[in-house]
């Protein structure tokens, strides 16, 4: 029989689980992250970035803030911050928006963009240790901002409420657009990933920004996939975010989500690794332990790639665990294989071999196919179909 108590294997934590990243900037960094822990990863990055120096916007906005002085600036995250400096200094307005910001009181959102405030010579008056925007908030609608005027740092989305609050309280609303998101330029990968998505053959996305999230939604919606990509993402696909900021667009559009404590791409990443392999399917099956992955399966501890028909036999079998299940009920289950039951039998050699354990699947003649359940555990499994 197989053994139950916790084994240390060679794979990572995702091993056999593909994982979708639609992250523009930094998503080298998160797909690393992702592979080095065993996932297969398909990149598609669901915007673009506008670089801050070409941006109308922000030469405009930093102008403004040089020719008269906020009494307050948000800043909001550290690449923003750096990058703005960076840009100004290319327009030549480095220095002049630096002494400006010098006299001015800066809180700062979180640690990071502490550093590069620091970084810049100049000094934050205030940081929430939650990093939170809603206590930032709460702060200064506590002091009263009436009257006052604010420079407001946006991190490629408008900050919900946030500005419209601040305005409602009376101040002067300045925003600093460090960057903006536009379309990908290229939207094939998109459209396959939103077609892997319906599919079902990712086992979660990610998403480090609500603008990737609600680009996503937009493209699906325009190619008529929207109901489709919505019913996967609320069933069958993880939709893991960054953030609660990142997920508005998915909230708003009935799907839950899973977040880290900690709004960074090491805690999300290592949520994964927990929320992944606690969803997959765990059977004894013929002696031994049979863990279904999503393109591969864990055979007492041992990764065993699977092709997807194989797969998708392999599910079939598995929501009626020891029951025969027939040739044309898993016919239905093979992608594409038409009306021949001979495919069922090809694809089932198939994964029998993948699995290194032909035992594992009884052929019932006649009939069709069975995972060879434990004997110990059938009364359960028949109790529960």
């Amino acid at each position: 029989m197989y053994d139950e108590r916790e084994q240390s294997p060679e794979h990572g934590p995702l091993a056999g689980f593909t994982v979708g990243v639609t992250a523009a900037r930094r998503a080298d960094e998160l797909g690393a992250l992702l592979e080095r822990r065993g996932a297969a990863v398909l990149h598609a990055p669901a915007l673009r970035i506008v670089p801050l120096s070409d941006d109308s916007e922000l030469l405009a906005a930093t102008k403004e803030i040089i020719g008269r002085a906020p009494d307050i600036a948000v800043a909001t995250t550290a690449i923003g911050f750096r990058g703005w400096v960076e840009a100004a200094d290319g327009w030549g307005l480095g220095e002049d928006l630096l002494e400006r910001l010098r006299g001015v009181r800066i809180l700062a959102r979180g640690p990071k963009v502490k550093g590069a405030i620091r970084a810049a010579g100049l000094t934050e008056e205030w940081s929430p240790a939650s990093e939170s925007m809603a206590e930032v908030l709460d702060r200064l609608l506590e002091e009263g901002v009436d009257g006052l005027r604010i420079a407001v740092q946006l991190h490629g989305e408008p900050l919900p409420g946030f500005v419209e609050s601040l305005r409602a309280g009376g101040a002067e609303v300045v925003g600093v657009p460090v960057y903006r998101w536009l379309p990908p330029e290229d939207i094939g990968p998109v459209d396959r990933m939103i077609d892997t998505l319906v599919a079902r053959t990712l086992d979660a996305v990610t998403f480090t920004s609500a603008p990737a999230a609600a680009s996503l939604l937009s493209r699906a919606e325009e190619r008529g996939l929207l109901d489709d990509l919505l019913a996967a993402l609320g069933h069958d696909v993880l939709p893991a975010c960054v953030g609660p900021v990142t997920a508005l667009p998915l909230q708003a559009r009935g799907v839950g989500t899973v977040q880290p404590e900690r709004f960074r791409l090491g805690p999300l990443v290592q949520l994964l690794c927990r929320e992944l392999p606690s969803r997959a399917r765990t059977l004894p099956v013929a002696g031994h332990r049979v863990e279904i992955r999503g393109h591969a399966v864990l055979v007492d501890g041992e990764l065993r790639p699977v092709p997807p028909a194989g797969m998708s036999l392999l599910r079939a079998l598995s929501r009626k665990p020891g029951w025969v299940v027939s040739r044309a009920e898993l016919l239905r289950a093979l992608p594409g294989a038409g009306r021949d039951e001979h495919a069922v039998e090809t694809a089932m050699a198939r994964l029998r071999t993948a699995l290194g354990a032909p035992k594992l699947i009884q052929t019932v003649v006649k009939r069709g196919y069975r995972l060879a359940l434990d004997p110990a555990t059938d009364a359960k499994y028949d109790a529960a179909v």
